[in-house]
């Protein structure tokens, strides 16, 4: 259950909290009772991110970055704490500053980090009922693309410190807050941008961003999670070739059939299964909390890796079965040139995602040795840097586990390893701590983001603004030194 929010707005405030786009209360059907000013605030940048279309391929996030800038200067944040700029004009990222005390011995901001962008969306892949660029809140859920990916993380950010400010918060620290281009593979990714160009306007001594959820077994929270790391994407192409002739002539050495025996031997390929600090932390920290079935096999790959029968029972998961090890998977299938030849050439694509210190030449290497056919050709392996950990510093974990005690009980903070990828890596190749840490809980059996009717629960929505407003303070509530 949602504990009361604080009550962070005076009652002379609400009319400038209209201004900025917050309105009065309205009732959400999830919560059965008026959201507050805050609630009623977040939903409404919520709203406004999602209806604003910023596809990654089609669209821009410049019209997402303008919008959200008007609220901050209508919160009365100063030009000069403010920063719109990209590599092209569709492409603008948004930084703001909220000034904490300043001072020489003032620690580096606490940057929140979330991505405007989005996958690609079209509304004849959706419900009828449903648009993708349209929110809907329906039997609990809000609908709409980037609910989950990653404009709740946005929304909440953003309403977070137009709080803060309204609230008069002075934090012991500035509070950078980063809306970014790309995140999902676009052109110009603008947190790398940003880094790379203007590295006094995102430095920081800790930064939260996306990446982080916490799990729902039903209704009832199972556990938070904070992610340290995660996998290094990469891919590859593998071609078989033919010279081919006429259809009615065929031959025993056909190019799609020469492929498609390559990728029978590839989907039965298993990685070996690989721990690290992370991917450890996360095992013994889920094991109490899973089925016993599920438990005993962490446990017992935790004492002894090469355990194919605890390796079996966990491969059952797809999640869990991410984490153990690289995986490779077959996303895109091309071959034959007409209806009437036989084909010269098919080629598949095959997207890696490689352990945090694997080589990508020997992820290549085990594909060639699976396929086990010299005349199938598989693509140079990619160059990709090993993703760095972040090791989760003891303020961030006390904070982050005090915060999920107050408002969920006594469910375990577990460390992670996310299997796809984020825009904190600019800054742990920097060895600056960057952690993905939300506080919105989620079905992990109903994850839909980048999918068809992506949703989130409203609650979720509203316990991840708590969650954030709780967190960021704690971080950076001024210490009193003896």
């Amino acid at each position: 259950m949602l504990r009361p929010m604080r009550r962070l707005f005076r009652p002379a405030t609400l009319t400038a909290l209209a201004a900025l786009g917050g309105g009065w209360p309205a009732v959400t059907a999830a919560q059965g009772r008026p959201l507050t000013p805050t609630q009623q605030l977040a939903r409404e940048v919520y709203q406004e991110l999602i209806e604003l279309n910023t596809s990654t391929n089609t669209s821009g996030t410049t019209i997402a970055a303008q919008a959200m800038a008007r609220r901050f200067r209508a919160a009365g944040f100063a030009e000069s704490d403010m920063f719109i700029g990209g590599v092209r004009e569709d492409k603008h990222n948004l930084v703001v500053r909220y000034r904490g005390r300043g001072g020489p011995n003032a620690p580096k901001p606490v940057l929140l980090l979330a991505h405007l962008d989005v996958v690609e969306a079209l509304k004849s892949d959706w419900s009828p009922d449903l648009d993708p660029f349209k929110l809907v809140e329906r039997d609990g859920y809000f609908y709409g693309r980037g609910t989950t990916d990653d404009k709740a993380q946005g929304a909440i950010f953003v309403a977070t410190v137009l709080k803060m400010k309204q609230d008069g918060y002075v934090p012991d620290r500035d509070i950078v807050l980063a809306l970014t281009a790309d995140e999902e593979g676009g052109c110009c990714n603008g947190a790398r941008w940003l880094v790379q160009n203007h590295r006094s306007w995102v430095d920081a001594s800790v930064v939260l961003n996306e990446g982080g959820f916490g799990y729902l077994k039903g209704d009832k929270p199972l556990s938070n999670t904070i992610e340290a790391t995660q996998k290094v994407f990469g891919g590859f192409t593998i071609t078989a070739k033919n010279p081919g002739g006429h259809s009615s002539l065929p031959r025993p050495d056909n190019a799609i059939y020469q492929l498609a025996a390559a990728l029978m031997k590839l989907s039965t390929h298993k990685f070996p299964v690989e721990l690290n600090d992370v991917t450890r932390a996360y095992l013994e920290r889920t094991a109490p909390v899973e089925t016993a079935e599920i438990g005993n096999a962490m446990r017992a790959i935790l004492r002894n890796p090469a355990d194919a029968r605890a390796e079996a029972v966990l491969a059952k998961e797809p999640m869990y079965n991410s984490i153990m090890r690289t995986t490779c998977v077959a996303t895109m299938l091309k071959g034959g040139h007409a209806q009437n030849a036989l084909p010269q050439t098919a080629e598949v694509y095959v997207n890696c995602r490689m352990l945090p210190d694997a080589r990508p030449a020997d992820v290549r290497a085990a594909l060639v040795k699976a396929i086990g056919d010299s005349s199938i050709e598989v693509s140079a392996a990619p160059t990709r840097d090993p993703r760095p950990v972040a090791p989760v510093t003891k303020d961030v974990m006390e904070a982050v586990e005090a915060v999920t005690k107050e408002m969920w009980g006594n469910i375990p903070v577990i460390p992670m390893m996310m299997t796809g990828a984020t825009d904190a890596i600019p800054w742990r190749a920097l060895g600056i701590p960057a952690y993905g840490v939300s506080g919105i809980m989620i079905d992990p059996n109903d994850l839909r983001a980048h999918g068809r009717d992506e949703r989130l629960p409203v609650k979720s929505f509203y316990d991840g603004l708590e969650f954030t407003d709780r967190l960021v303070r704690r971080l950076t509530t001024p210490r009193v030194v003896p």
